[in-house]
């Protein structure tokens, strides 16, 4: 199952949040979603675990906690949308005639 994780403090790591789930069962991947120009983190991440319910344990315990200096917003995630967002006028967009 994949889970999302949000609130993140810009000091947690990939290995902060792989430990904080392994409590629950296997981990398969862990990924902290960065900003594609500076590296940093944007916040959030995603966990990725085999059995759904360790995953579901782990949501459940994990949600509201407190890592690093912030509350987490732990949940199961959400499929990616099949449309791409931003881009503003200059991405698709055409003039009606």
């Amino acid at each position: 199952m994949n889970i999302y994780v949000g609130n993140l403090s810009y000091e947690v790591t990939e290995e902060d949040l792989q430990e904080a789930f392994e409590p629950f069962g296997q981990v398969e991947s862990v990924k902290i979603i960065k900003d594609r120009f500076s590296g940093e983190s944007k916040g959030f991440g995603f966990v990725d675990m085999p059995a759904k319910a360790e995953a579901q344990s782990a949501i459940e315990d994990l949600n509201g906690k407190e890592l690093k200096g912030r509350t987490l917003n732990v949940s199961e995630a959400r499929p990616r949308s099949e449309t791409r967002r931003g881009g503003g006028r200059g991405a698709g967009w055409r003039r009606p005639y």
